[in-house]
């Protein structure tokens, strides 16, 4: 059984902007029925740094729902997360710590870049944004 969901920095965007609608139906659906929402750090930085200050309000509003766990980039999953970029021939740690995420809790990624994350693991269960 799927017990939540791992967020990338794209879905964390849409979530804020409210563009596709979609995201902001699937928070307020997992809040609904108390599914977590697993979101890795580096994948929260760079949301923040894609965002304009209007919507930094709405992504603080889903960090601070119940459901909302942040995955923190530690020691041990910088260098997995590494690792995982160097055998794909990638750079992005975001994208790189959202793949472990997804793997290691076995729960679907959503994201709108499902490229980007099949290339550094294909095992990993892709929703996709509309």
């Amino acid at each position: 059984m799927i017990g939540g969901r791992v967020l990338d920095s794209t879905a964390l965007a849409a979530f804020a902007i409210g563009r596709p609608v979609y995201m902001r139906a699937l928070v307020w659906a997992a809040v609904e029925e108390n599914i977590v929402l697993a979101i890795p750090s580096a994948a929260l930085g760079k949301a923040w740094s894609l965002l304009e200050p209007e919507h930094h309000a709405a992504l603080q509003v889903l960090l601070d729902l119940p459901i909302t766990v942040i995955d923190e980039l530690s020691t041990a999953s910088a260098q997995e997360s590494g690792l995982l970029l160097a055998e794909s021939g990638l750079d992005d740690i975001a994208a790189g710590q959202v793949a472990l995420s997804a793997r290691r809790r076995g729960w679907p990624a959503v994201t709108g870049e499902p490229g980007l994350l099949r290339k550094l693991d294909a095992s990993v269960t892709i929703e996709e944004l509309p």
